[in-house]
Parts: structure tokens; C-alpha cells; sequence
């Protein structure tokens, strides 16, 4: 794909939408573990973010008796939040040993990474950068992200050298870094996008895995096939992940994605601010210009 034609630089991602039983329970667990605070709330639905930055939208299933997950379909492997610092990192360790269960972490060389899953069963990572300069690459200069042991006594250590920020809550600056998705098929999600959403491949090292971005990013899209999934996730009426948010700094960046995924054949809705569009696992994307407003 020639550059000209690549999401710009300063793409990024908005919110993510998840679709759950127990909305309280899973409000609970954003707020009280991942730090993240309340912005809107009625009784269907919750809008949670870091200053006045909506991150996260919780959807109450709309049947009494909602369709679960089915495990066997495409769709979420986790959200990522990224943190602007690793006292922020610590932090949010000490909330995840303290009032939940950890079940995992990663020294990723680009990033240091904590994961929990939510009430719901949805995975959850909340990590933060290494400078880009420290990144590590392989000799053609492309990211090379690693999966070694995170010294987690160092990260709890950290979080001593916050300044008077609240440690219940997660700090200023922190955003929904990247999501990660589990498809069925790479060479159709990566089709999706990156010839018609406009991401770059920025990552291919794990067997069954690809990683997309904009502007240089280690990704902030991870697309896997480690669980080998089946296709045709049920949006509409299971649990889960309902929607995600890409962002684009101008109009003409979103008309550019809409003609392109035209182009292709994407069924396309329209939405406030942008556009709406199924991946080839039935997995909605929002591509969204929020403009001044």
C-alpha cells in the first residue's frame, strides 16, 4: 500500500463498546480496577474515560436471557489501555493484586503489560510504552516485540514514585492504546485492514498473528488465530465486543477510508461523525471524524 494511501500518522483509537450481563458488576471492575472513571451512566448503558476522554462504553444486553460468548466465534482477545508511565503501571498492579486476579504478565520490549480479565470474561491489558527510540528492530528496521518475563517488583516500585496522583484511578494521558482481535482467517483481516481500512503491517513475528497500526506504532490492531476461531461472530445479539473506534485527525482521511472500503465492497452504515463497517468475522468497526465538537 503506498503511503498516500495509509491512515495518517496521527490515527489512534477512541472508544470500545462491550456488550454485558451484569452491567453493574462490570462498571465495578472498570472503575475499581482498571481506574477508570464514571462519565455517564443510565440504566442500560455507561460511558467510562480518564478526564473527560470517554475510553469505554458498557452496553447492557437487551434480552433478558442475552446469547453468551460463543467461544468458538472471532471476536475480542483484549482491550489495551495504555498508561502514560510506569508509576501509572504500578499502580494499577497494585489495584489488580489488592481486588482482583492477575493472570499474566509481559516484557514486550516496546511495552511492559499486565492482563486481567474482566467479570464478563472479556481479556484486559493495561501496559505502558517504552520511549520509541528503545524499541527494539530487526535489521531492516522493523518493530520487533518480544514476550519475556515483566520484573513486576520493579513495576509494584514504581508506582512509590507517583507524584499526588490518586492510585485508585488511572492517571491523565491514559487511552485506549490498541485492541486485540481473534479472527479466523490473517490473509481476510489483513485485506480488511490494511488494504481497505489503511492500517500498515508493523509486526508479523508470532506464528498466527499479525499487527497493524498508523504512523509508526508497534500496532493498534492485533489480529490472531491462535484459538482458531470460526467466522461470522454474532454482533447483534451475543456478549462481548460490540464495536471499536478509530479515529481520524481530518474529513478528508474518513472520506478517504469510506471510498475505499466502497471500493471494496464493504457494506457501509452511517454514523455520527464517521462510518460504520462489519470485518470479514462480522467484528464492527466505527472509523469517526469527531471534528470541533
Amino acid at each position: 500500500m503506498s503511503r498516500s494511501s495509509a491512515l495518517p500518522a496521527d490515527t489512534r483509537l477512541g472508544r470500545t463498546a462491550l456488550r454485558v450481563a451484569d452491567l453493574a458488576a462490570t462498571i465495578e471492575f472498570y472503575r475499581d480496577i482498571v481506574g477508570l472513571r464514571v462519565l455517564d451512566r443510565d440504566e442500560t448503558r455507561a460511558t467510562l474515560g480518564v478526564d473527560d476522554a470517554p475510553l469505554l462504553e458498557v452496553l447492557a444486553a437487551s434480552t433478558a436471557e442475552p446469547e453468551p460468548r460463543d467461544a468458538q466465534r472471532a471476536g475480542l482477545y483484549h482491550n489495551a489501555f495504555r498508561v502514560p508511565s510506569r508509576a501509572g503501571l504500578g499502580a494499577a498492579l497494585e489495584r489488580i493484586r489488592d481486588r482482583w486476579t492477575l493472570d499474566g504478565a509481559s516484557d514486550h520490549g516496546v511495552s511492559e503489560a499486565l492482563y486481567c480479565t474482566d467479570p464478563a470474561g472479556n481479556g484486559v491489558e493495561i501496559y505502558r510504552d517504552r520511549p520509541r527510540e528503545a524499541w527494539p528492530r530487526t535489521d531492516d528496521g522493523t518493530i520487533r516485540a518480544a514476550g519475556g518475563p515483566l520484573d513486576l517488583d520493579a513495576v509494584a516500585a514504581a508506582a512509590d514514585d507517583a507524584d499526588a496522583t490518586d492510585s485508585r484511578s488511572a492517571p491523565g494521558g491514559t487511552t485506549l492504546g490498541h485492541i486485540h482481535l481473534e479472527v479466523s482467517s490473517l490473509k481476510d483481516a489483513e485485506t480488511f485492514y490494511v488494504d481497505l481500512v489503511g492500517f500498515d503491517v508493523s509486526m508479523s513475528f508470532a506464528p498466527g498473528a499479525r499487527f497493524v497500526s498508523a504512523g509508526g506504532y508497534h500496532h493498534h490492531v492485533g489480529l490472531n488465530t491462535w484459538n482458531r476461531r470460526s467466522d461470522a461472530a454474532d454482533a447483534a445479539g451475543g456478549l462481548g465486543l460490540a464495536w471499536f473506534e478509530v479515529l481520524v485527525p481530518d474529513a478528508d482521511a474518513l472520506e478517504t477510508v469510506r471510498a475505499r472500503l466502497a471500493d471494496g465492497g464493504a457494506a457501509i452504515t452511517e454514523i455520527e461523525d464517521g462510518i460504520e463497517v462489519d470485518d470479514p468475522d462480522g467484528i464492527a468497526i466505527r472509523v469517526r471524524f469527531p471534528g470541533e465538537h
